[in-house]
């Protein structure tokens, strides 16, 4: 088969397993190379080959490049930058795609000042105009759409927001290719710096996300969005003022100023619903709301809302979902 353009992917693990993100990402490019003849090669940096390259394969990748070392069993940008530097010098790409995560957003940048190429970060829908890849990417806090279409230097390196791009695998064939590689000596002395991943989902990439205001009262209660989380398999998110009150950490703040979701289901409790907050999950596909206040913001967005207070709330729901699911 004749192959214009080939589109490079890199896959997101972390504790052994592969981050759905990363299948979305593939089934995206899959869909691009298929209108444009091209060909997708996804990169797997580990510590050893133990993820499956089939999945891989059924999701899109035409090429299943396993380049290990023991410095790669966590994601550090400096190693692979590294890694994929010398993989760009061997072989030539079109198109670099990566999940608009934090660790995927952290290497897009580093890769396109290293490189010297255009990024366009954060994509939510991607297609072919004459021939040329069109990137469409939220802008002024998600109030408006921007149109990327890219010139110049290859590369051209897209970030791909998480829940928005999903396609069923398919039984597919394809190659698998495991390499041990170099890395730089500083790789050691990194790795010792480095904090250890742990093993709580990252807001941006959880299909469910149980979001909680002032309307909590303290951070004490946050312990009740924890369980309602973790039995639906989900990550707490948070708003603002929750975050400037040191109730919670930084990396759980949604809105303007914070993380961008686009999950399944999004419970804000306690939440009024400040236009700030909304610019972060008015994407979602199913918002389901909880406040004491009728005329909360909130409720102007929500699919489902609930007028009560949310202490109580909650852990009826808690209890019913743990019910059904277990059922």
């Amino acid at each position: 088969m004749s192959v214009d353009r080939v589109l490079a992917v890199v896959i997101e693990h972390d504790h052994g397993e592969t981050k759905p993100v990363s299948l979305e990402v593939l089934s995206a490019a899959r869909k691009l190379a298929d209108q444009i003849s091209g060909k997708v090669v996804a990169f797997c940096f580990c510590r050893e080959a133990n993820l499956s390259g089939d999945l891989f394969i059924r999701h899109g990748a035409d090429e299943v490049r396993f380049l290990t070392h023991p410095d790669l069993q966590h994601y550090i940008h400096e190693n692979y930058v590294s890694a994929l530097l010398r993989e760009l010098e061997k072989s030539a790409f079109d198109y670099l795609l990566l999940p608009a995560t934090n660790n995927g957003k952290e290497l897009s940048a580093v890769l396109s000042a290293r490189l010297g190429v255009g990024v366009a970060a954060d994509c939510i829908s991607i297609s072919v105009n004459d021939g040329d890849v069109e990137a469409v990417r939220p802008v002024s806090a998600g109030k408006a759409h921007s149109t990327v279409r890219f010139t110049g230097k290859k590369p051209h390196i897209l970030s791909l927001r998480p829940n928005v791009f999903r396609n069923p695998p398919i039984a597919r064939q394809g190659e698998i290719v495991e390499e041990a590689i170099q890395l730089p000596e500083f790789s050691q002395r990194v790795r010792e710096l480095v904090k250890q991943v742990g093993s709580q989902l990252d807001v941006t990439e959880a299909r469910i996300v149980v979001s909680g205001g002032l309307g909590m009262q303290g951070p004490e209660n946050f312990k009740l969005l924890e369980e309602l989380a973790e039995v639906l398999g989900g990550a707490v998110g948070a708003s603002r003022p929750v975050v400037d009150n040191g109730w919670r950490d930084y990396s759980n703040q949604v809105g303007q100023t914070g993380r961008t979701v686009s999950p399944d289901l999004y419970i804000a409790c306690g939440i009024s619903g400040a236009v700030q907050h909304l610019a972060g999950m008015s994407s979602s596909r199913c918002i389901v709301a909880i406040n004491s206040d009728p005329n909360a913001a909130i409720f102007s967005v929500a699919d489902y809302g609930i007028v009560g207070d949310a202490l109580k709330i909650i852990p009826a729901l808690t209890r019913e979902f743990k019910k059904v699911l277990t059922s």
